[in-house]
């Protein structure tokens, strides 16, 4: 069943989803490979059009992609399709200049975060509507971190006390976001937090969620699959 948007949401929610997903073996573009029998793509776009704030997600495909994915997520939920970029950074462009007239807030999450929850998108939604510009979703760094030379020598050890690994989505005043891509300079940044950054503008912190793992590898797609009957 198709899930209906609430028009009268603040929240837009973008998913760049036109990486190739090399790590992650051959198969096509990584947000179009299956998980449980579903493209990793249709677990993201349902789960973030169950959370109620939003009003509208827009997805950037692959170019020559774009109809199938289209036709793909129509079942799933109301998705505005774009092409992507050749870049991260492009594609989340092209999907922000796609975004309707309306929300304020704008979210950014990556397809190959299949099972993070709508809880999730709710609490960064909530932490800028309650006056953040930039939320970001993280959870501590668990496993000791060690500074290498090139040489494979350890240099030191690092606190993890003040480290953080970050997922998505990430959360931002349309405004905001907006300036921090027309300025642009670095397309291979990661994460629109770090465009965020480089403009001075500061960014928030917000407990994320063990199910917003990143499947980047086999291993991942294998854990996810194990996550899926508990992931909600």
């Amino acid at each position: 069943m198709t899930a209906q948007l609430d028009p009268r949401g603040d929240v837009a929610v973008l998913v760049p989803a036109a990486g190739a997903g090399v790590r992650l073996g051959a198969g096509g573009p990584k947000a179009l490979r299956r998980l449980g029998g579903e493209p990793l793509l249709v677990h993201a776009v349902r789960r973030v059009a169950a959370a109620p704030s939003v009003s509208a997600i827009v997805v950037a495909a692959p170019p020559p992609d774009v109809e199938a994915v289209r036709a793909l997520l129509a079942p799933v939920a109301p998705v505005i399709v774009v092409a992507g970029g050749a870049e991260r950074q492009q594609s989340v462009a092209a999907a922000l200049a796609a975004v309707p007239e309306g929300p304020d807030i704008i979210l950014v999450h990556d397809a190959a975060r299949a099972l993070a929850p709508a809880s999730l998108v709710e609490s960064v939604a909530a932490a800028v509507r309650a006056g953040s510009a930039a939320v970001i979703p993280v959870l501590p760094v668990v496993d000791t971190v060690k500074e290498v030379g090139a040489d494979g020598v350890v240099l030191g050890t690092v606190d993890r006390s003040a480290l953080r690994a970050v997922q998505t989505p990430q959360g931002f005043r349309r405004s905001i976001l907006a300036a921090a891509h027309a300025g642009a300079a670095a397309a291979y940044l990661t994460d629109d937090a770090g465009l965020v950054e480089k403009q001075g503008v500061p960014v928030t912190c917000v407990p994320g969620h063990e199910h917003a793992l990143k499947i980047t590898r086999p291993f991942d797609l294998a854990v996810a699959e194990l996550l899926l009957g508990q992931a909600t």
